[in-house]
């Protein structure tokens, strides 16, 4: 018996394979004339950005050497920053978890889903450091105006990501959960967490990290942390603390990174 004939083949494409469509081209050429048109009207040169080149090696140059005699000012600074961004970190994934669940549209109703994602486009919405001007009018200066600043920008940030990584998630084990007759929050416990945990704790040390360097721009307007240090010692044209202030917050960072990523392999994420 003879086997059964194999379908044909579809026809080959003729042309290049990758070549963009008509439309993708002329959003490219429109980004293009925007992008010269942009140019045009903020005043850019090529004069202004190389004499900006050599001022910045001269400010450069004037950071040398170091200045290590203010340890007392620089310790003290930077662990109020380390304060400010582990607790603003921990408010922000602990409110960011229910805003983030309510938020998901495959678990939720359409009207909690819109609530939940008008707090996240709100909190969004302002650069921290315009938030923390607002908290140091409303609480004052100091490091509590910090933490409140960086907690709405954790929850902007968190949510708005994790609501969307519950979206992705494969329905059939949620399914398979809700069919041993479990109740709504075992559900989320063994049909939504596992599946999103390694992406959860991918999100939260991300907010760690950009909490540490936002610490210093709060900072700068009065919301705690080695930003007040740091904008004090620019006025004074303490060039050589400032560069001592720059490198221990890139030092801080780095060990951050490293620690993260430890924490990952710990955790087997």
């Amino acid at each position: 018996m003879s086997a059964p004939a194999s379908p044909p083949l579809p026809p080959a494409r003729t042309g290049a394979p990758f070549r963009a469509s008509a439309g993708v081209r002329a959003a490219g050429v429109l980004l293009a004339l925007y992008t010269l048109y942009a140019l045009s009207q903020l005043d850019f040169s090529w004069q202004r950005f190389s004499e900006g080149l050599g001022h910045g090696a001269r400010l450069i140059g004037k950071m040398f050497p170091p200045d290590l005699d203010k340890w007392d000012i620089l310790g003290k600074g930077i662990v109020e920053s380390l304060q400010i961004a582990v607790l603003a970190t921990a408010l922000g994934i602990a409110l960011s978890l229910p805003v983030g669940f309510l938020g998901a549209r495959n678990l939720m109703p359409a009207w909690v889903t819109w609530i939940a994602r008008f707090i996240v486009a709100v909190c969004r919405s302002l650069h921290p450091v315009i938030v923390a001007i607002i908290f140091v009018k409303a609480v004052g200066f100091g490091a509590l105006a910090g933490v409140l600043a960086l907690t709405v920008a954790s929850i902007g940030f968190i949510g708005k990501l994790f609501s969307e990584a519950i979206e992705e998630i494969s329905p059939k084990q949620v399914e398979a959960v809700r069919a041993t007759g479990a109740s709504f929050m075992n559900v989320i416990a063994f049909g939504v967490l596992p599946q999103v945990f390694s992406r959860f704790v991918g999100f939260a040390t991300y907010q760690l990290d950009s909490n540490l360097r936002n610490s210093t721009m709060v900072g700068i307007v009065g919301a705690g942390g080695i930003g007040g240090a740091l904008f004090s010692a620019f006025q004074r044209f303490d060039y050589g603390f400032v560069f001592t202030i720059l490198a221990t917050i890139v030092a801080i960072i780095v060990a951050a990174e490293i620690g993260t990523n430890a924490l990952k392999k710990a955790l087997d994420v």
